[in-house]
């Protein structure tokens, strides 16, 4: 038997979310129970991109009504729904910053700046913080929206590929240009 990466999924577990989607595609009204099951988990992908509730709640209800526009379009491909929620949301939340060209929030704790490091078998001092915070401000968005899936989300490289819609050495080459990048800057602060 081969098994698929299912991020987190049992292959059982697929199945079942395959009958919830295959209903919710012959009577919306069966959408509930993915919507339930995810709305939490998108919202808070979303909220942690910005810093106003109200907005993240906003761009929530358009990720779910487009889902459930598109659902006749929905193609099973082995992974969670949740994967396609995310590429949609990605895609709402990159809308949003383009149309008002608001700066994005990074929500980050110590915790998730370290991982940065320790993954990359890097030394870590406190002392980086506010300089690595600042660099990481001021990345483009794509390369923040990496970091954040990488690091801060601990997504396997083969989930961010699926999210992004891109392949997962564009995924793994994308992410080492980045941590070089900040290595880069990074080097000059070292005690």
């Amino acid at each position: 038997m081969t098994v698929q990466s299912s991020y987190h999924h049992s292959p059982m577990q697929l199945q079942d979310e395959l009958r919830l989607i295959e209903a919710a595609k012959q009577d919306p009204a069966r959408f509930a129970p993915l919507y339930n099951k995810y709305y939490k988990q998108i919202f808070n992908y979303i909220y942690q991109r910005m810093d106003c509730r109200d907005t993240a709640c906003d761009v929530t209800s358009n990720v779910f009504l487009k889902a459930m526009s598109n659902l006749a379009s929905y193609q099973f491909k082995g992974v969670p729904f949740s994967s396609w929620l995310y590429r949609i949301a990605h895609n709402e939340v990159m809308q949003l910053f383009r149309s008002q060209k608001d700066k994005r929030a990074i929500n980050a704790d110590i915790s998730d700046l370290r991982n940065i490091y320790e993954e990359n078998e890097e030394p870590f001092f406190e002392e980086y913080i506010p300089a690595l915070k600042k660099l990481i401000v001021s990345l483009d968005e794509e390369e923040i929206q990496l970091l954040e899936l990488r690091y801060f989300e601990k997504r396997p490289f083969k989930e961010i590929a699926d999210i992004l819609d891109i392949t997962e050495t564009n995924a793994k080459v994308r992410m080492h240009r980045i941590i070089e990048k900040l290595k880069k800057h990074i080097i000059k602060l070292k005690p």
